[in-house]
């Protein structure tokens, strides 16, 4: 039985709740370092999975200017391929790490579809919950996040891209389902970041259109959160492999900054920090 009732809220993740208004409140976007403790995601599988990597990692990021550490222990690889794992396994890859992880003293994100490895990261010191299904997968997600009052990060998932369908309108209908559930949950609104998941659930096509029009979402009224860092659709425009995705990645991120979203989810955390700060100092003279 994993447990996810806390008896105490820890420091380390009552002090990222305190922090989070400040978070979507800057002159630019926060930036959310990735962290992928799995040996099978698209982009970096393997690199970080021993604990003194994935340690040494999560510094890294926070030296370069990272505002959130986002971890992750099972790859939902958005185009697929990758193994579902219990949570028992997604347990094992965490414990050596995440509290190290915590200890830094930056707001931590755990990316888990599963209410009991959300609940446990949570009773280790994380501050926010990551959720790639948008409380749609697990029934007992929001009412784990509404009784723990952190932010959470509501994504746009679907099972398979469809080129014939309305990707806007579908994210929109989706958003609303999950925003039902939130309410009805109890999730505070002020809690809510919505992900419109570039790269899941989505043709190229559709990922290029969902950035273009990011600023349609702004009528949710909520903060946005948009994650292209090495993602396929980069490739269809200029072939290449994830770890040469670096200027698409960027250029992506950018044009989602003008677009509306408030963090930016990354691997590449130096280069992006730079790029939105050069970004915003262009902007304010405009």
């Amino acid at each position: 039985m994993i447990a996810t009732s806390p008896r105490t809220v820890p420091a380390a993740a009552s002090a990222g709740h305190r922090a989070w208004p400040a978070l979507l409140s800057g002159p630019y976007p926060a930036v959310m370092g990735v962290l992928n403790i799995t040996p099978d995601s698209f982009s970096d599988g393997g690199q970080f999975i021993a604990p003194e990597r994935a340690l040494a990692q999560a510094r890294r990021m926070i030296a370069e200017g990272a505002d959130i550490i986002d971890i992750g222990a099972e790859s939902t690889r958005p185009y697929g391929g990758a193994e579902p794992i219990s949570a028992e396994e997604e347990l094992k890859r965490l414990q050596p790490i995440l509290s190290d992880v915590v200890s830094l003293g930056i707001p931590v994100s755990i990316d888990s579809m599963k209410s009991a490895v959300v609940g446990w990261a949570l009773d280790a010191g994380a501050a926010i919950a990551n959720d790639v299904w948008g409380l749609q997968r697990d029934p007992d997600m929001a009412v784990l996040l509404a009784a723990r009052h952190c932010p959470v990060v509501i994504m746009h998932n679907r099972d398979r891209a469809d080129a014939g369908i309305d990707i806007m309108q579908d994210i929109a209908a989706f958003f609303a389902r999950s925003l039902e559930l939130a309410a009805n949950a109890g999730i505070l609104r002020e809690n809510i970041v919505l992900d419109p998941g570039i790269g899941f659930g989505k043709t190229p096509e559709q990922s290029i259109t969902v950035l273009a029009r990011l600023d349609q979402l702004g009528t949710f009224g909520l903060p946005l959160l948009v994650g292209a860092s090495r993602k396929r659709f980069i490739s269809s425009v200029s072939p290449s492999e994830p770890h040469q995705r670096l200027g698409g990645s960027i250029a992506a991120h950018l044009i989602a900054a003008k677009g509306g979203a408030r963090i930016i989810r990354t691997h590449d955390v130096s280069e992006t920090v730079q790029a939105l700060r050069v970004a915003a100092a262009i902007w304010d003279q405009a």
